[in-house]
Order: structure tokens, then C-alpha cells, then sequence
């Protein structure tokens, strides 16, 4: 037994010291952030691995399902989410509109950048011009990724209302919410000082631009009820990128012009923007499953002869007709023919001159400037309506109401309506014919549900982490 103890502890001491031996070995296949980021190139590959974590899938689904854009068709599985009765738990609330995951990944990507980029090699000519950029850029996308994490989780803007935790370094701590004063106050700092670092050029539209950080920044403005600033920062996107003519509109949705845009997000057969509306078809003559259609309130609002978008958004479809199908469709991001292999493929139209328009005539109505709201809104309808006759308003709340209908009209599935009620303290008010039964008719005006539930998982994870009321 003492020789059975003796080997026993000389082979827990052996194997200690093989186990240290194997701790110390440098491992030669990793790429761990001080190896990943160590040059100003790296860096780069680091940005664009940000950039591509951004989507506008989610927020055109959840805009389209939880307002009044769309309407259930051949396959209707989102009970939960359409008729807004999702909890923290609830599975599309978990699988289809979780933003808090894929959007503190951007932020976690670009802060490893920026806590790299002060010390990253320069290799080349001209790599401290682009450090600089990229710092723009990383800041562009902090700022932005926080953002769209208000528009989820967080009440309407009050400087004293919670917020979200605002990362501005990676770590594994626990995080808290801050208020949204301070959360909004870091946010315009990163977006003033991105600003002064992005370029001035809008050569390449996959990237942050001033024209870009403008738009970002005058959205802002909007949703936190900044109207002087709302206008200054709209006016510069718009002064920069005019509105598209009537010829030149609907290319903009076929991408065969990119008219209006300041920053897209490229998409290819891998995500197809129009697969949210219906399937992907083998033929002309087999279209795919309807998961999707416009709702009767939306298609009847568009004057249907004269005005380009209801044809560059929506199409009558005849072969639907004949096959006995319902024959409405969304056509925004069709991208080409039916059965051909880009079918559903267009590109994501992050901030575009219509919506500028739109932002400045809000905030000039809101400052009472009616002649200026109703004209913003004659130089876009002029622009979209043939033989359009022009507005005037005579109240602030006939100017709001106009503005409310035509944010409807031409930003449709554009990823806004949902949010734009509730930054309003409108309702979601649905028509009969649109409602998917008597509980899915109105969601009421100032509710709860307009703000999403933290999810479940991110409670269990984050122990500072406290839920939205009502949940």
C-alpha cells in the first residue's frame, strides 16, 4: 500500500509538470487580436468584417410584420410577432428579431479595431491616411449599430429613460444600462468625430461617407426630437445626392442605378432581400410560396396610374391570377426574372435622399415652418407623381399627418413604419381586411410591445441586464 501511495504521487507530480509543458506551448494557428489587427491593412480586413454584420433584413421584416405594411398570405407561421403577443421567451422574438446579438458583434468587431489601430505597422505609402479612415469608419458603425439597438430595446427618446449599455471597449464583464442622456451623448460624440475622419467623396457607397454620417446623423436628430439639427443634417445629405427623376426612380429598386443612395449594403444569391416576401421560384409558371403580401391599407393609399413607386413596389401578377393564388405582390426587391438564379437578389438601401426629405420636412413642421414642410414634400412628390398638384398645410397637425402618410408610402419595407408609430404615439391600426383576426387589429398607441422584450438568453447571460417593462 505505501509503494501503491508513492507511485500514485510521483505520477500526479509527472503529469503536472507534462501539463505545465503543454500550457507553455505557443500555439501557431491562432489568430488572436494583437496577431489579427497588427497592421493598418489587417485593420482594414477588420472594418469590413464590421460592415458585414450590418442588415436591413431584420428591420424590414419586423417594420413589415408589426405594422400595418403587410398582410398574412399561402403561409402565415408569425402569430406571435404579426399579432403581437411575444414575450422574452417567445421564439420569433428569438430567432427572427434578436438584434442584440448580431449588433454588439459589429460594435465588439470595430472596437478590437479601434483599440488597434493606434499602434497597428504601416506597411505601405498612405497607410496613416487610411488609419485615419478606418477609425471614421469603425466610429460610423458604433455609432450606428447603438442606434438601431435604441430602436429595439428602448422607449421613446428621454434623456432620462434607460438606455442600452453604449460598449466602447471589449470586455466580458457585466453590462448595465446607462441612461439614454449619456447613451445619446456618446453616441453623437463618436458620429462628430467620425465626421471629420470619413471621406468626402461618394465614390464608394459600400462605405461611411460624410454624405452617410450625415443621414445617420439627422435620423438621429429625428428620433430624438432635435428638429434644428434634424433639418441641418438632412439638408447636407440632400444637397450632396439629389432625388432621382421619375425615368430613373425604379432603378434604383432594380439596381441598375444606384440614384438617391449613401450607403447600401451589397447583397448577393447567399441573402435575397425578396425571400422575405416569397420563395424563390423554379419557373415563370411556379412562383413561390406567398409567405407575404402587401396589406389592402398600403395598396390602396399610392395613386396606381401616376405614381411611380406603386409600380416600382408592388405588381398585379397575372400568372398568380391564373393559377387561382391571390395575385399581389411585394416587388421592391424582386431583383430578376422568376426562375433565374438573382431572383430576390437587390441590394439594402440604407439611407437614401427620400428619406432626407421626409426628416427635414418633419422637423420644419415640428418648428411650425409649414411652407417649408409643404414644400419638402411637393419636390418629392413632384418627383414621384406625374402631374402632381401641390400641397399646403395650414396646422402643424395636418403638415404631421401628411408627412405620416407619405413616410408610408415611400418608405415602404424599407425598415421605418413600426418605429415611426411609436416615436409618434400613433397606433397600429389595421383594416379589417389586413387583420389576421380581432386580436391583431390594433396595437394601441403608446403600448408596451412597441418596445421589444430583452430576450431571455441575454437576461440568463448578462446579470446587469434588466428587462423592458410589461414583460
Amino acid at each position: 500500500m505505501k509503494y501503491s501511495i508513492l507511485f500514485f504521487s510521483a505520477f500526479c507530480l509527472l503529469s503536472l509538470a507534462s501539463c505545465k509543458k503543454y500550457i507553455q506551448v505557443q500555439e501557431t494557428d491562432l489568430i488572436a487580436g494583437a496577431i489579427a489587427l497588427k497592421t493598418v491593412n489587417n485593420c482594414e480586413q477588420g472594418v469590413i468584417g464590421a460592415y458585414a454584420g450590418i442588415g436591413v433584413e431584420m428591420d424590414i421584416l419586423l417594420n413589415g410584420t408589426m405594422a400595418d405594411e403587410m398582410k398574412q398570405s399561402e403561409f402565415y407561421n408569425a402569430q406571435t410577432t404579426h399579432e403581437w403577443l411575444y414575450t422574452s421567451t417567445d421564439v420569433g422574438i428569438r430567432d427572427n428579431f434578436t438584434a442584440i446579438n448580431p449588433l454588439y458583434s459589429v460594435i465588439n468587431r470595430v472596437n478590437g479595431v479601434l483599440a488597434a489601430l493606434p499602434k497597428a505597422d504601416s506597411t505601405k505609402a498612405g497607410d496613416n491616411v487610411l488609419r485615419n479612415k478606418l477609425r471614421g469608419e469603425a466610429l460610423f458603425l458604433r455609432a450606428y449599430a447603438h442606434f438601431e439597438l435604441f430602436r429595439y430595446y428602448c422607449s421613446n427618446y428621454n434623456k432620462d429613460s434607460v438606455g442600452m449599455p453604449y460598449m466602447e471597449v471589449t470586455t466580458l464583464a457585466d453590462q448595465a444600462r446607462i441612461p439614454q442622456g449619456t447613451y445619446f451623448t456618446k453616441m453623437i460624440a463618436d458620429i462628430t468625430e467620425a465626421k471629420t475622419l470619413v471621406p468626402d467623396n461618394l465614390v464608394d457607397i459600400n462605405r461611411a461617407t460624410k454624405s452617410a454620417v450625415s443621414a445617420l446623423q439627422a435620423r438621429i436628430a429625428l428620433y430624438t426630437r432635435d428638429w434644428t439639427n434634424a433639418v441641418t443634417y438632412s439638408t447636407e445629405f440632400i444637397n450632396a445626392i439629389p432625388l432621382a427623376t421619375r425615368a430613373n426612380f425604379p432603378g434604383i429598386w432594380t439596381d441598375a442605378n444606384t440614384n438617391e443612395v449613401g450607403w447600401r449594403l451589397v447583397r448577393t444569391t447567399a441573402i435575397r432581400i425578396g425571400s422575405l416576401f416569397r420563395g424563390t421560384s423554379a419557373s415563370p409558371s411556379n412562383i413561390g410560396t406567398i409567405t407575404w403580401k402587401p396589406s389592402d391599407k398600403i395598396w390602396n393609399s399610392y395613386d396606381q396610374v401616376n405614381d411611380i413607386r406603386f409600380a416600382s413596389y408592388f405588381k398585379d401578377e397575372p400568372l398568380l391570377t391564373a393559377a387561382g393564388r391571390s395575385s399581389r405582390l411585394i416587388q421592391k426587391y424582386a431583383g430578376t426574372t422568376y426562375g433565374t438564379a438573382t431572383e430576390n437578389v437587390a441590394n439594402g438601401k440604407v439611407f437614401r435622399t427620400g428619406e432626407m426629405y421626409l426628416i427635414r420636412a418633419e422637423a420644419k413642421a415640428e418648428n411650425n415652418d409649414l411652407a417649408g414642410a409643404a414644400a419638402d414634400i411637393n419636390a418629392l412628390d413632384a418627383a414621384r407623381i406625374t402631374a402632381y398638384v401641390p400641397v399646403s398645410f395650414a396646422t402643424k397637425d395636418a403638415a404631421i399627418t401628411a408627412i405620416m402618410l407619405e413616410r408610408y408610402k415611400e418608405l415602404a419595407y424599407e425598415g421605418h413604419r413600426f418605429w415611426d408609430l411609436k416615436r409618434k404615439g400613433l397606433p397600429v391600426a389595421r383594416q379589417a381586411s389586413d387583420a389576421p383576426s380581432a386580436n391583431g387589429t390594433t396595437l394601441p398607441a403608446g403600448d408596451y410591445r412597441f418596445t421589444l422584450p430583452i430576450p431571455d438568453t441575454e437576461l440568463k447571460a448578462n446579470r446587469a441586464m434588466k428587462q423592458n417593462p410589461g414583460y
